[in-house]
């Protein structure tokens, strides 16, 4: 654990930055659901979903880098982060294997590590918080 608590900043500015690749959804929505989930939606309502859910993961890595470069807002961007990644995994995991062969499994697998690592340094925090 104090290797995570020694090493938070890197963590989440690695973190932050490969969140922050998902701007490629805001800009080409289509193409970011067929690399992600193999599969397209269709229409100007699909367009506007897509290129909003870019912008707010975007968002979510932007708050990481912040969070690393600014210990009193660390915490709150680590929850807050850690919780779309957690609901995104739940998401895709809900429909089974369906896209764990897409890169949407590459990406929870990813989620899964950096959310174990945002977990771990969060319990490191409160406990020293306590102590």
């Amino acid at each position: 654990m104090s290797f995570v608590a020694a090493n938070i900043k890197w963590i989440m500015l690695l973190s932050g930055a490969l969140t922050c690749t998902m701007v490629y959804a805001a800009i080409a929505p289509q193409a970011a659901l067929r690399s992600t989930f193999g599969e397209t939606l269709e229409g100007a309502a699909a367009d506007i979903v897509v290129r909003n859910w870019g912008a707010l993961i975007t968002l979510m890595g932007a708050m990481l880098i912040y969070g690393a470069f600014n210990p009193a807002v660390r915490s709150f961007a680590l929850v807050v982060a850690g919780a779309s990644k957690l609901v995104f995994i739940a998401l895709v995991l809900s429909h089974g294997g369906r896209y764990l062969g897409q890169q949407a499994g590459i990406a929870i697998a990813i989620d899964l590590v950096w959310v174990v690592l945002f977990a771990l340094y969060l319990l490191g925090a409160r406990t020293a918080a306590r102590a």
